[in-house]
């Protein structure tokens, strides 16, 4: 089943808004503030479960998994993260949703 536009608009916010106030920019994106990359998944693993819970209930498909992945970029690139921590954090969120499909 698709997400329907409204629906995948809220789940792409909703991630961005969540990983803005748990792990915010300013603090990702300097190298001084040096977080470790366990706390990282930590924070980011925590932040898909609770999301994506109720999401559970609808199978993802793969063209919906390709759209929420682009989006979920985009999104947290215009929050301002940088391209390293936008890589890392979608390949975190595609491991979380295909762990919960398998």
């Amino acid at each position: 089943m698709l997400f329907s536009s409204r629906k995948f608009d809220t789940l792409v916010q909703g991630l961005g808004q969540r990983i803005g106030v748990r792990f915010p920019p300013v603090i990702a994106n300097d190298p001084e503030r040096a977080v470790s990359q366990n706390r990282i998944e930590e924070i980011l693993d925590e932040i898909f479960a609770e999301t994506l819970q109720p999401e559970r209930e609808d199978q993802i498909g793969f063209v919906s998994k390709a759209r929420l992945r682009n989006a979920f970029r985009r999104k947290l690139r215009e929050i301002g993260y940088d391209e390293r921590f936008v890589d890392f954090a979608t390949d975190k969120l595609i491991e979380q949703l295909v762990r919960e499909a398998g």
